[in-house]
C-alpha cells in the first residue's frame, strides 16, 4: 500500500497534525506503558519517523518515562483534554515514533499487522471474539 497522508488531532480540537504513515507498520502494543497511559489493555500505533509528523495547531505537553524495554520515551499529549498523540525516543530523529491511531481521522485505513510486547498482555485480549458483543452501550 505504501505511504499514506493522514491528519488528526485531540478530542477537544486544540491539537491538530498532518503525518505520512506506512499502513504496513501498524501494530497493537501490549506493553505496560501503553496499558497504563491509555487506561485500557493495549495501544494501537502506527510507526513513523518524526520528520513525517507536522503539528498544525496547538502545543503538545511532554512526559518522559522509561519504556518496558528500558529506553527513554517521550509521551506527548494535549494539555487541555489529555488525549495522547504519540510516543517517541528522545534525541534520535530516526528512532521509534509511534502515532496513536485513535487520533487519526483516517484510522479505518490502519489495520494492525502485528502485536508487540505480548509477554505483558492481558490474557483475555487474545480471545476478544469470545466476549459478547453489542452494537452500542445499554442505557
Amino acid at each position: 500500500m505504501g505511504r499514506t497522508n493522514v491528519n488528526g488531532g485531540c478530542l477537544c480540537g486544540a491539537i491538530a497534525y498532518n503525518a505520512v504513515v506506512d499502513p504496513e507498520r501498524c501494530a497493537i502494543c501490549h506493553c505496560h506503558n501503553c496499558q497504563v497511559n491509555s487506561g485500557t489493555a493495549f495501544g494501537w500505533v502506527v510507526h513513523i519517523r518524526d520528520r513525517q509528523f507536522e503539528l498544525t495547531r496547538g502545543n503538545l505537553k511532554i512526559f518522559e518515562t522509561l519504556a518496558e524495554s528500558g529506553r527513554r520515551r517521550c509521551l506527548s499529549f494535549c494539555g487541555d483534554c489529555g488525549t495522547r498523540i504519540h510516543a517517541q525516543t528522545p534525541d534520535q530523529s530516526d528512532a521509534f515514533f509511534g502515532l496513536r491511531v485513535g487520533t487519526v481521522s483516517q484510522r479505518q485505513l490502519l489495520v494492525p499487522k502485528q502485536q508487540v510486547w505480548c509477554r505483558s498482555a492481558q490474557d483475555w485480549t487474545f480471545n476478544l471474539l469470545a466476549i459478547p458483543r453489542k452494537e452500542q452501550q445499554d442505557g
